[in-house]
């Protein structure tokens, strides 16, 4: 294509020769796969089977393709600070954390970035990582989650190969518009967190300007052991405050470490910042009978239908001693729960469970869970030994069952546990096509504002206008499925940019 370099035509010249290939995609065996962009699950909204081998090789291969770094959310900021209960929901959850009202727990909070190495941005124009880790009397409780209340994908399989459009070329080390767009473009479920992305918040001022969310959909139970469903809002009481492009940009070349530093300043300052925490709840009969897939992660809960339920606050008031210690080495992870709280059948949260504490072992090790961040009080369970095992628990026995006074099941736990009835056929649902534009509408006409809807054209002509003619008429059809007047306005502001090159 005329008008680019060597760089930027990677991908287009590397099609010639992987077109001469017609052999189908494999696992890493090299056994032919039946759906690559689907997970096996039972039933189209039912829980992973473990059977899955091809998803479980991706993601643990996945997991271990950056050393030391954090594969994603390389480069973060880190407090704590504590949460505290200001209204009773435990006729929704019999969880220990909110089971009064004025009960404190502590926490820790790690703020992040999500596709640059650790080196990179503070201001880039990327969703930001909100992962809180509540120090609970029933154990750890990670609530791992963006500034987003929405996220690009809705099946876990695909994870590895969208972060990978936001790393570098492999054969250029360059990041490449082509790989980003072509991706975003061929599923158009990520529409809805493009938009999000691409508008004034997609670049926070700071890390203390913007709200956090759980982003999936949750299962909170209570003392009689009644479910519902619900999905958990951090609200930053400092007020949202966003950076425009120029701004960020100069910070980007002379304050890299913007986020950080005004993180750090402000909690030395004794100008400590806070979240209000919420909920949303939604019954298991409404889940049953909701217009769209209430586990679908690229599908927000409209306030109007379930208003948001205040729950507490949290305040961050210390800064870390070491940030290797207590931020590099804190591990967050989906899957730690605590009892009154569960997984729903979202399948990006699903996959998680498994991926992120694969990550950890490999990242920091077999007993990363024994870091002082990570687990601050004792343990009793039956795993023993591996490297750099700091409790290994004496002379407990390492099996059970036994006679020897180890530690058994918790009645309580299980009690918050029911049974979940599943059924359908095992199989691999891709999910491609289910209602990917009806939200991002609503956000288009009605969240956004005349001057908020130019600047995300804008941002998105700004960005887009760098990758191949057919994926920038691709993504054009796309926003036009949003907004006929969106989608031509993105055309308008393409072809003004647009230099002379050949299409494919």
């Amino acid at each position: 294509m005329a008008g680019r370099d060597k760089a930027a035509n990677q991908l287009i010249e590397q099609k010639t020769e992987l077109q001469k290939d017609t052999s189908p995609a494999t696992t890493a065996h090299g056994v032919p796969l039946i759906e690559k962009d689907a997970v096996m699950t039972v039933g189209p909204r039912g829980p992973i089977l473990l059977q899955d081998v091809a998803f479980v090789e991706e993601i643990a291969h996945f997991d271990r393709e950056r050393i030391p770094e954090r594969v994603v959310h390389a480069k973060g900021a880190g407090a704590f600070g504590y949460f505290e209960v200001t209204h009773d929901i435990t006729k929704y959850t019999a969880a220990r954390v909110f089971e009064k009202i004025g009960k404190k727990t502590r926490v820790a909070v790690r703020f992040s970035t999500v596709g640059g190495e650790s080196g990179s941005a503070d201001t880039v124009r990327d969703p930001r990582g909100f992962a809180v880790k509540f120090y609970s009397d029933d154990g750890i409780w990670d609530l791992v989650g963006n500034n987003t209340p929405i996220f690009f994908i809705r099946d876990p399989i695909l994870f590895p190969s969208f972060i990978h459009t936001q790393k570098r070329n492999p054969a250029t080390h360059l990041k490449d518009p082509d790989m980003f767009w072509d991706f975003i473009t061929l599923r158009p479920e990520t529409t809805h967190q493009v938009m999000f992305l691409f508008s004034d918040r997609g670049i926070p001022d700071g890390y203390r300007h913007m709200n956090g969310y759980g982003s999936h959909t949750f299962k909170l139970v209570n003392a009689e052991g009644k479910p519902v469903y619900c999905k958990f809002h951090y609200k930053t009481a400092q007020k949202i405050k966003n950076l425009d492009v120029k701004k960020a940009d100069e910070y980007a070349g002379i304050d890299p470490d913007y986020g950080i530093k005004d993180l750090y300043n402000a909690i030395a300052k004794g100008e400590y910042p806070s979240w209000n925490f919420s909920i949303q709840v939604m019954t298991l009969e409404q889940a049953e009978k909701c217009k769209f897939n209430p586990f679908d992660l690229t599908k927000i809960w409209p306030h109007g239908e379930y208003p948001l339920i205040p729950v507490g606050k949290m305040v961050l008031d210390r800064n870390p001693a070491n940030y290797f210690a207590e931020v590099e080495q804190i591990a967050f992870s989906p899957a730690h729960m605590i009892p009154g709280i569960e997984p729903s059948p979202d399948k990006m949260l699903l996959g998680r469970l498994f991926s992120y504490g694969d990550t950890h072992r490999h990242r920091l090790g077999t007993n990363y869970l024994q870091f002082p961040v990570n687990c601050p009080f004792k343990v009793r369970n039956y795993q023993r030994d591996g490297p750099q095992c700091m409790n290994n628990q004496g002379g407990a026995p390492n099996y059970h069952p036994n006679s020897f006074a180890g530690p058994e099941n918790c009645p309580r736990a299980k009690l918050l546990s029911p049974p979940i009835p599943v059924s359908g056929d095992a199989k691999r649902y891709d999910t491609g096509d289910e209602d990917n534009f009806s939200q991002p509408r609503v956000f288009y006409q009605k969240t956004l504002n005349e001057q908020e809807r130019e600047r995300l054209v804008s941002n998105i002509v700004g960005n887009l206008k760098n990758a191949a003619d057919f994926i920038q008429d691709r993504a054009v059809k796309n926003f036009s499925q949003v907004d006929a007047t969106f989608g031509q306005k993105i055309a308008d502001g393409l072809k003004a940019q647009r230099r002379p090159h050949a299409n494919l």
